[in-house]
């Protein structure tokens, strides 16, 4: 089953920069040369206008060591430390203001915010129980956390629920929806929300990325694209709109078309390095460069971005890292088809390599979960599912018909052609086998035993045996060698190509006296010469099996030749040595 590294976009109602300071940008005009600037005080409603909250940290914090006194000045800059993912320094300030007599009760609700950020779930369901509900931002938190804690029966209280207590028609309060919609995988109901939000709210551009957020997740990256390229018109440098180009780059491209995407962001940047300050981008580049410092930045990142895991995973996979893979996939409780198919992967793996019937098991009901269920049977991952749960089951023939059904799609897949060349070769359709095996172009997949074994017998099956001895001729002498010597005697026996049986039986006789090879050399030499006498095969053959039969000190050899093959040469005046 194919698997690629995931690149992940920022999801709606996620954190993905937990406690990353922002160096503010510089304001203000610069002075002529010779004459001297005008100082001038920023403004704090430019730099929340402009998204410059380090800046407004940085003006708020001046301020208040200063003893300047502002409206709701702890309140802005808890804002400001929350929208810059300083969640802990908001939540300190909130604390603060608690401590005041008379306080606001939303403060919880905001403390919530802050807690849900950190992933500290219970905690956050736990304070804002504690606010009002007044504008529904409690609400909407409390569905947040519900779903966080896959707690179902809350969720739908919520949902069914009128306001104060359940969710409304306020744009707020369906966008909280359609977010939830999003990270529970149901694309196309979030879909229908955000077009339906984005038709009463034109105005309101960032609905056009959750927009082409949602195709990117059904497939359609060109559609996505062309949606995307209305918000990145007015907002060029936005992290989040290049990011998810990027990643459309590199699903309808490669890697490096992605990351050639990103490069907007990093001239823009004015830390000199946009990577070290977006996790979201720090582990997209991962992806973009095939699993590139996987391991020095993933592990860092798997507790902020789920995502960092599963391709950790991948990237123990690639490896052939089972044992390492499979430690990061025991407690993972799937919860989207993504996650469902990649611990089946790690279960088949390591059952391969392990011989556990029980791993083997798990992995075929993970991979038939997927693609029996409703919403993935017709996908290419829901078929390449159903096909890996047959090829465990070793029904090669239903294998076929799903892999068949996606062949186009992959046209130059190494991992598809291994896949479907073997199952057609199980399927005894040798002829569809050597095809999909030859298109194989990895070194790696074609210098291993198994690939060499099942060409070599779909050769033979197809009567090329040939072409089998020349692929024997090839490999490299090892302990899998006799394997292979034994696999071509005896499937070229069984198919009556004589000549090439025999051949393979010199050798391995050579190589171990054993009588098994002995017999069968000396019965495919007697399945040489009868095919010589119905002038089925060439002399020049049977001239080359009577000097390997000369090899073999053994009076029935000597017998045969020489009172059977040699009494038949010389009445046929075919000479031999």
């Amino acid at each position: 089953l194919k698997f690629a590294f995931a690149p992940v976009m920022i999801r709606p109602g996620s954190a993905v920069k937990k406690n990353k300071k922002q160096a503010p940008s510089p304001k203000g005009p610069r002075a002529a040369p010779g004459k001297k600037a005008e100082l001038k005080k920023p403004d704090l409603k430019d730099f929340i206008d402009n998204k410059d909250y380090a800046g407004a940290i940085a003006l708020l914090e001046f301020e208040r060591r200063a003893r300047e006194t502002r409206g709701n000045s702890l309140m802005w800059l808890a804002f400001a430390y929350f929208h810059n993912g300083e969640y802990r320094k908001a939540m300190g300030l909130y604390d603060e203001l608690m401590g005041k007599p008379g306080y606001d009760q939303a403060l919880h609700v905001y403390k919530a915010c802050c807690l849900y950020a950190l992933c500290e779930y219970d905690s956050a369901r736990e304070e804002a129980e504690k606010g009002p509900y007044a504008d529904g931002l409690k609400v909407r938190i409390l569905f947040h956390v519900a779903h966080k804690l896959n707690d179902e029966q809350e969720m739908m209280k919520y949902h069914e629920h009128s306001p104060p207590e359940g969710l409304g028609d306020s744009i707020e309060d369906q966008l909280c929806l359609a977010a939830i919609q999003y990270l529970r995988a149901h694309y196309q109901d979030a879909t229908d929300v955000y077009k339906r939000l984005l038709l009463e709210n034109r105005d309101n551009l960032a609905l056009n990325v959750y927009v082409a957020m949602c195709y990117y997740k059904l497939d359609y990256y060109d559609v996505g694209l062309e949606i995307l390229q209305v918000y990145l018109a007015q907002e060029p440098t936005s992290v989040t709109a290049v990011n998810l180009k990027a990643c459309s780059h590199y699903q309808l491209y490669n890697g490096k078309a992605a990351e050639a995407e990103l490069k907007v962001l990093q001239n823009a940047s004015t830390s000199g390095d946009i990577y070290q300050d977006h996790d979201l981008l720090r582990h997209n580049l991962v992806v973009f460069r095939n699993g590139e410092n996987a391991l020095q930045v993933l592990p860092h990142l798997m507790e902020t971005i789920p995502e960092a895991k599963l391709n950790l995973i991948l990237y123990y996979l690639r490896r052939e890292e089972v044992t390492d893979a499979f430690a990061l996939t025991k407690d993972l409780e799937p919860t989207v088809p993504r996650e469902y198919i990649l611990k089946g992967v790690v279960y088949a793996a390591l059952g391969q390599q392990t011989g556990s019937l029980e791993h083997l098991k798990m992995a075929q009901q993970l991979f038939q979960l997927v693609g029996a269920s409703a919403s993935e049977c017709d996908t290419i991952p829901g078929r390449q599912s159903m096909a890996s749960c047959f090829m465990l089951l070793r029904q090669y023939e239903d294998v076929l018909v799903y892999l068949k059904s996606i062949k186009a799609y992959f046209p130059n897949d190494d991992d598809f052609n291994w896949n479907y060349g073997l199952a057609c070769a199980a399927a005894h359709d040798y002829r569809e086998a050597i095809e999909a095996l030859l298109m194989v172009q990895s070194e790696r997949y074609r210098s291993e035993f198994t690939y060499i074994t099942w060409l070599a017998r779909c050769y033979i099956m197809n009567n090329e045996p040939q072409r089998a001895w020349e692929t024997y001729s090839r490999v490299e002498t090892s302990n899998d060698t006799v394997n292979l010597l034994q696999l071509i005697a005896n499937d070229c026996y069984k198919m009556g190509h004589f000549y090439f049986a025999c051949k393979a039986f010199d050798v391995l006789e050579r190589i171990d006296p054993d009588p098994e090879f002995s017999d069968g050399k000396r019965g495919a030499a007697i399945g040489v010469f009868q095919k010589v006498v119905a002038k089925q095969e060439s002399t020049d053959k049977l001239q080359e099996v009577v000097r390997l039969l000369r090899n073999t000190n053994n009076p029935q050899t000597e017998y045969m030749v020489n009172r059977v093959i040699r009494k038949w040469a010389q009445e046929n005046r075919v000479q031999l040595p």
